[in-house]
């Protein structure tokens, strides 16, 4: 079965003081919208999880070549948001890729390097992208053989029991720089950023 990419895009900017993080612009265009442009370069089906409608995200990605699907268990956090959108996918997916959608600096390159993995390491069974250092971040790809373990997900700990069960078939995929992990929560975080990178 094909590899489906997954953009999480259902959580809430709590620390944003009212604005979005995800529509914040990222040369020129709304970061989650650049997001799944990227995605959809790669050529496979990308789905996006979203809060349930109405919500302004849906109209930045509306006319793009992706799936949005409302997620009603968004508010538990993440793990709600994977939880029902993997048993959504897992019926016709072999892998998935998961995205979180505030990772500005993420590129195509390194999307394309975490999908071709399992090439380099095949005895693996969950696939991470990772900073320069080691440290591990996303985008991250999963077997189907671990569709299971989100089935028992909660809170808002994301994916990480399933990671923590794979223990030594989890292959960190190093990327440029801190592209893995530069995430902007708070306006004061994006100010840094845009001082530092002139986006």
């Amino acid at each position: 079965m094909k590899t489906k990419i997954l953009i999480l895009a259902a959580g809430v900017s709590r620390r944003m003081n009212g604005a979005d993080k995800l529509l914040q612009l990222v040369d020129g265009t709304p970061l989650l919208r650049a997001q799944a442009l990227k995605c959809t370069l790669t050529g496979l089906e990308v789905i996006v999880a979203l809060p349930p409608q109405p919500h302004p995200r849906f109209d930045v990605i509306h006319d793009l070549d992706v799936t949005a699907i409302a997620i009603p268990d968004s508010a538990e956090g993440m793990s709600g948001t994977l939880r029902k959108s993997i048993s959504i996918l897992r019926k016709t997916a072999g892998r998935i890729l998961l995205l979180l959608a505030d990772l500005p600096e993420i590129t195509l390159a390194d999307i394309e390097t975490v999908l071709q993995s399992p090439l380099r390491y095949p005895n693996a069974v969950i696939w991470r992208g990772a900073t320069a250092d080691g440290k591990p971040g996303h985008p991250i790809l999963f077997d189907a053989s671990v569709f299971d373990d989100f089935e028992t997900l909660s809170g808002d700990s994301g994916g990480q029991a399933v990671i923590r069960k794979a223990g030594e078939n989890v292959a960190l995929v190093p990327l440029p720089d801190n592209h893995a992990r530069c995430d902007l929560d708070t306006p004061e975080d994006w100010a840094d950023w845009r001082a530092r990178t002139g986006r």
